[in-house]
């Protein structure tokens, strides 16, 4: 069986950025209104006043300052709270397909192929346009590219997943070479209304190559191993699907966005990761400390330290564990690529890496690299 190479990365970003006081602005200005329309059953004590949000608060809670979005207006409009994407034709390429094409070409620049060189599309995402067609099939077409593709779902998790199933493929002979796609528009199913989550997500889409060392120009890294896990949880959540239409349900549907618990999921998450990732280098006969380079999913800068913390048995330094957190903000599966993408250039030939992520399932994925 033959070994499995990353060669390439691409990162498209959104237009748009929205900081923290721009949206917190936004955020207390919609709470007043909603405090003043119920201010008799507040006084009452029938219902409670909402809370106004900071820009400390953000910050301490998430280590967010920034977030890009596809449409900026449309969230920091009070009476709105949504970002306003307009509707596209059949004939047109779709909105995420148009993100994942962009970053698939930087990718496949990177790892100096074009679309004859790909067998496999494989789109791993946290939320998909439609059901089908695939949005995988949709970016193989307008790429030009042979072969199969694929959607997958494992929400913040898809990415290292999706890695995992490319790599697969470029070892058992399947493909030569796979493009793993991550395109992520959070910022749509979020509840921008909520105090506790308005904050942490921002849209974005990633692009990786995986391919067999016989075919790479470049040297790229060697994927030395890939680990995955789940167990199930409802402390993230989000129940909106195709059986929606047939509850006949109205009034709050608060629960057909993004929900979490969030201190559960801290509490629960880290050491979960943590003895994954060491159980992962444990099998192959490697250590933690011997890992030059953590790129960890980006959702809370608390949870990436205590992971860390929990591995190297002390604080890892911004070179070890790179934040992109702080101006991405949480952008699901792809924040550990991103991270990956941006910071791994510097590195010596020879490096070990570690890309993981981590969430709603709960799920986390691990692939340990080596720097060619």
């Amino acid at each position: 069986m033959q070994n499995a190479l990353i060669t390439g990365t691409g990162l498209y970003t959104p237009p748009h950025a929205i900081s923290n006081a721009e949206l917190v602005s936004s955020f207390n200005e919609y709470i007043r209104r909603w405090n003043a329309q119920h201010a008799e059953a507040i006084a009452k004590g029938e219902v409670e006043a909402r809370a106004e949000s900071s820009v400390e608060f953000i910050e301490k809670a998430s280590g967010i300052k920034q977030r890009y979005v596809i449409d900026k207006e449309g969230i920091l409009d009070p009476d709105r709270m949504c970002p306003r994407i307009a509707p596209r034709t059949n004939e047109t390429l779709s909105i995420m397909a148009e993100m994942a094409v962009t970053a698939a070409k930087q990718a496949l620049a990177q790892a100096g192929k074009t679309a004859a060189d790909i067998d496999g599309v494989i789109c791993a995402a946290s939320n998909m346009p439609r059901a089908y067609p695939a949005l995988s099939i949709e970016v193989q077409s307008a790429l030009g590219i042979d072969g199969w593709a694929f959607d997958m779902n494992v929400a913040c998790s898809s990415a290292t997943f999706g890695i995992e199933q490319a790599t697969n493929a470029v070892k058992n002979g399947s493909a030569r070479a796979v493009l793993m796609i991550n395109p992520e528009i959070c910022s749509a199913h979020l509840e921008w209304r909520d105090r506790d989550c308005h904050f942490i997500f921002g849209d974005v889409c990633t692009a990786v190559i995986v391919e067999t060392p016989s075919t790479a120009s470049v040297k790229g890294w060697e994927i030395l191993g890939t680990k995955l896990a789940t167990q199930f949880s409802n402390n993230i959540r989000n129940n909106a699907g195709f059986l929606n239409r047939t509850e006949d349900k109205t009034g709050d549907l608060r629960d057909k966005l993004f929900m979490q618990e969030g201190r559960k999921v801290f509490k629960e998450v880290c050491p979960l990761v943590a003895e994954h990732i060491a159980s992962h280098l444990l099998g192959l006969n490697l250590v933690p400390t011997s890992v030059q380079r953590f790129w960890l999913h980006q959702a809370n800068l608390g949870m990436n330290h205590l992971i860390t913390r929990r591995l190297l048995e002390r604080d890892a330094t911004v070179e070890e564990a790179p934040v992109i957190l702080d101006q991405y903000a949480n952008t699901s599966s792809a924040g550990s690529i991103i991270a990956f993408h941006l910071h791994n250039e510097d590195l010596s030939a020879g490096s070990l890496g570690i890309i993981s992520s981590f969430g709603a399932g709960y799920s986390v994925g691990s692939v340990i690299l080596r720097k060619r």
